[in-house]
């Protein structure tokens, strides 16, 4: 047989240069070295250049540094840094075998050793263009919607939608295109790709009836995300958990809360949700004054400081409106609550409050307008009188 042949021609080819091997003199043996220690040290030489040039090139890659662009440039850098290090490995490999008498690539050239070289070198060209193209989808992706965001009305709110919806079409991307690539490197190899995909399809079908809450997790993170209902960015509630969206996946959202947890909470959950931030806000001002202050005077000051806060450089632009008076809202037990509230740009609030909070109780104080709190009266005990003399018992 064919296989038989070629592998007797391999015993007989590693045979005789091993019997020429034993021949050498010693100059000839001494020259052997020299030549190899020149090849693994040129290998070395040209390894160490091009690793440096590779890193040097990733530094240079046009585009904004985050932490996205810095994944992917060290993550493409590793690939090809692989590819050339195995190329070069190779290639000294043979050189090494050359120089010791043994014929490799004359075997890989003819017979089962050509047909053997084809095929892997199939494969991993396969490999390399799955990666690159998976690669080169995402960077697609990205600038179209990098470009999406800066040419379509919406601004802040339409660039944070467009952010949150790039990772799941990376995601569906980079799958879509992995899985064909599979496909192609299993077919090279001599695998039946028809009853692999029949029965992927079963499977599939059993995983999806298994799976209900993994696809109601994604069905429901695919209508939050075209509805717009948020965004990475926003700050919510999500079944008791509040925070800023740092992320949406394929079936979670993980929102950072202030001191600094992480929730991770699947879409499945997210029955209520409450956006702080869309579109605008408010700062809702809920203050007491004493039963005997002025509160006509008190509606006066607040509007005032709210007026004086528009005219700052620095929270002018946070404050779309004058402050509008909601009256009173409580006859409370030491003073009256007074309530309005502050509309500001998504996400505002809370530092607009801050803000207004120290010039009020600043100009409360001027105005002698004056803030409850709980006082304490104590009522000292009567002396007993004594009775009058005379009296009767």
């Amino acid at each position: 047989m064919e296989v038989s042949t070629a592998s007797e021609q391999v015993i007989i080819g590693f045979q005789e240069s091993w019997n020429a091997l034993l021949r050498l003199g010693p100059a000839a043996l001494a020259l052997n070295v020299a030549l190899s220690a020149l090849v693994v040290g040129a290998a070395f030489g040209v390894g160490l250049l091009v690793r440096r040039l590779l890193k040097r090139g990733a530094r240079a890659v046009p585009g904004p540094a985050d932490a996205e662009k810095t994944i992917r440039t060290r993550r493409v850098t590793q690939v090809t840094w692989a590819v050339f290090e195995t190329g070069l490995v190779l290639a000294a490999f043979f050189a090494l075998a050359s120089i010791w008498g043994f014929d490799l690539l004359g075997w890989l050239t003819a017979g089962l050793g050509q047909r053997v070289v084809e095929s892997v070198v199939r494969i991993a060209i396969l490999a390399v263009v799955t990666f690159a193209a998976a690669e080169l989808a995402t960077l697609l992706v990205n600038r179209v919607l990098a470009r999406m965001a800066h040419h379509k009305a919406g601004g802040v709110r339409r660039e944070a939608q467009l952010n949150t919806i790039g990772p799941l079409l990376h995601g569906v991307a980079r799958g879509v295109i992995i899985i064909m690539g599979a496909m192609m490197i299993l077919a090279e190899i001599g695998l039946e790709i028809g009853p692999l995909l029949a029965g992927a399809g079963v499977i599939g079908l059993a995983i999806g009836f298994g799976a209900q809450t993994l696809v109601k997790d994604f069905l429901t993170g695919i209508f939050l995300i075209s509805e717009d209902i948020l965004a990475v960015g926003d700050v919510v509630e999500i079944s008791g958990s509040s925070g800023v969206v740092e992320q949406m996946t394929i079936r979670t959202v993980r929102l950072r809360a202030l001191d600094g947890t992480l929730h991770v909470l699947p879409y499945g959950e997210a029955q209520i949700i409450h956006n702080m931030t869309k579109v605008f806000s408010y700062h809702v001002v809920e203050l007491g004054v004493s039963y005997e202050s002025d509160i006509d005077k008190a509606f006066e000051v607040m509007a005032e400081v709210v007026e004086e806060m528009r005219a700052d450089p620095d929270l002018g632009p946070k404050i779309l409106e004058p402050l509008e008076v909601m009256d009173v809202s409580a006859l409370a037990d030491s003073g009256v609550v007074l309530r309005g509230r502050i509309k500001t740009p998504p996400g505002a609030q809370w530092g607009v409050g801050r803000a207004f909070n120290r010039r009020i109780k600043q100009a409360w104080d001027a105005a002698g307008v004056e803030i409850p709190y709980p006082h304490m009266h104590l009522v000292m005990p009567q002396p007993a009188q004594a009775p009058a003399a005379g009296g009767s018992a």
